[in-house]
């Protein structure tokens, strides 16, 4: 049986039954995009319709003009931005409702007001030039359509109205992330618009496989994601836990996609991220071949990728846009930094208290003469120094960009040189948090550095405790965790910890990309196997070429 036989025989079954359990919801999106959102039954149920709270029965729409108007007023608490303009058509008059606030004055003006000013003798519908109406009957999905950028208008004498989308696109312009340069490649990022961020993907991904799963989660205001992942390639059973989980959260309100990772992430007790978050169009493009999914948030820059394992969070765009020599020496540095923002000042603490013996003879007295007038222990003198770091760090980002780096490095550069002449700290000490602050800025993942901020800090007491075996106690504790650790199935220490010998080509090392023939088989995609030869010409080329 073939491996994807082996995967769409059980899990389309399972599939159907968890589909089944889920309500879609049509909606259109701007310029005209579909999607269809899901809910559960259950949490349906226990909650109130999208966007607006009512009773659980439907609410229809009046027979009356001015009984729809008095309760879209009481409905919204008849805010400020509530605007209605009194129509007169060719046989019957109405009256059209928005929010100015979250629409386009000049669209309405264009496809709503100016055909109906024509006085045609045909259906609404028809009159409307906007490819984007819908005929509503009940009152609560009106508030919806409003709240969401729509303009209702209500005829005399008739129990329905006509949605039309007509949203206000106060959107920034798209950059490359400033987290995530790369030297070769695109410099486009994602934006706060979630159908933008959706043609930055498609732009990349022009095929019918690429599928997009759309959701509105929160309680009491409603959030749009989208799930993507290729339908021949991503593992089912994982795209069904994804679905599963993404609609079964509850939270009021969704700030941004941070807040859809803690809420699905696997382990929340683990300081190592689970999900990678990005802004790149590119890099979500890459990881859905390889049979991975993502999850987009409307009003967020930042997408979801899953399931990952830790090298992961190592690799880079540059990475395959460079040379294999290139990309596999800066990927190993990358990880050998990972290894020096966490232990190297536990190693110096280690060393100064416990194990001088391993320091040559000439380095014993340069250290003996940097720590003899400290009056601080080692852990002490490490505290203050990594303390002091993580502050100029933080009011460097909360501080306005065009100070905020000057401030982190004269802060810096004052601070520790005030401090070794104070005899406060060690010129040593100065160096070892300079080396391992440099060394987390390689990373690519700004959580995998945060948690190796926090990590450090393990190590340092360890370290102070019993040396180089503390050392070794709290680094084994981690590997533990990490064996242990998964990401919606996948082991994170994958491929080390399967075994899979052939995925090392593009783990710690980067080989041709010739060779990387198979996709990765820690996600467990249907399809293995990328292409028969990347390099084809070989064998058409003559020998005499």
């Amino acid at each position: 049986m073939s491996r994807a036989s082996k995967h769409s025989a059980p899990h389309s079954h399972f599939m159907d039954n968890f589909e089944s359990s889920l309500t879609p919801y049509p909606y259109i999106g701007p310029g005209g995009m579909r999607m269809v959102f899901f809910q559960s039954k259950q949490s349906r149920s226990k909650s109130a319709p999208p966007l607006v709270k009512s009773s659980s029965h439907p609410s229809p729409l009046a027979a009356t003009l001015e009984a729809n108007m008095q309760t879209v007023r009481q409905r919204l608490s008849d805010p400020l931005d509530l605007k209605f303009h009194d129509l007169q058509l060719s046989a019957n008059s109405g009256c059209l409702a928005y929010l100015d606030t979250l629409v386009d004055t000049d669209i309405i003006h264009e496809q709503i007001l100016l055909p109906l000013a024509k006085g045609l003798d045909l259906p609404i519908r028809q009159q409307l030039t906007s490819t984007d109406v819908q005929i509503r009957h009940d009152i609560d999905n009106v508030i919806q359509d409003l709240l969401s950028g729509c303009a209702v208008l209500f005829l005399r004498d008739q129990d329905e109205a006509y949605s039309v989308n007509v949203p206000s696109h106060q959107l920034r312009s798209i950059e490359e992330p400033s987290n995530e340069k790369v030297i070769r490649g695109t410099h486009d990022g994602l934006i706060e618009s979630l159908s933008v961020n959706l043609h930055l993907i498609r732009k990349r991904l022009e095929t019918s496989q690429l599928v997009i799963r759309s959701f509105e989660v929160g309680d009491e205001v409603q959030s749009k994601l989208a799930l993507l992942y290729m339908q021949d390639i991503a593992n089912p059973e994982m795209i069904a836990k994804a679905t599963h989980r993404l609609s079964s959260i509850h939270a009021d309100l969704f700030k941004s996609s941070g807040y859809v990772e803690q809420l699905i992430e696997d382990s929340w007790l683990s300081p190592f991220p689970q999900i990678l978050s990005t802004e790149r169009a590119d890099r979500i493009a890459y990881n859905l071949i390889e049979g991975r999914a993502a999850v987009i948030t409307d009003g967020s820059p930042t997408a979801l990728v899953f399931p990952v394992n830790l090298f992961t969070f190592f690799q880079s765009p540059d990475d395959y846009n460079s040379r294999w020599h290139i990309g596999s020496f800066y990927r190993m540095l990358r990880i050998l930094s990972f290894f020096i923002a966490s232990m190297l000042p536990a190693i110096y603490i280690a060393i100064i208290a416990f194990h001088f013996e391993v320091l040559p003879f000439k380095l014993v007295v340069a250290f003996k003469q940097s720590v003899e007038l400290v009056p601080f222990p080692p852990l002490i003198e490490a505290m203050l120094m990594e303390l002091t770091i993580e502050l100029i760090r933080e009011a460097g980002i909360r501080m306005p960009t065009s100070i905020g780096p000057v401030i982190g490095i004269v802060g810096g550069i004052i601070i520790g040189q005030a401090a070794v002449e104070a005899n406060l700290v060690s010129n040593v000490m100065v160096i070892v948090v300079a080396v391992t602050a440099t060394a987390s800025f390689t990373i690519t993942s700004n959580e995998m550095v945060t948690s190796l901020r926090l990590l450090r800090f393990p190590f340092m007491f360890a370290a102070a405790s019993f040396g180089f075996l503390g050392i070794s106690i709290c680094l084994s504790v981690v590997l533990m965790h990490l064996c242990a650790l998964e990401s919606f199935g996948t082991p994170y220490l994958a491929p080390l910890s399967t075994g899979k010998w052939s995925d090392m080509r593009d783990a710690i090392f980067r080989f041709p990309l010739w060779l990387l023939q198979r996709r990765p088989r820690d996600p467990l995609p249907i399809k293995t196997k990328r292409s028969t030869s990347m390099r084809g010409w070989l064998s058409d080329e003559p020998d005499d070429y």
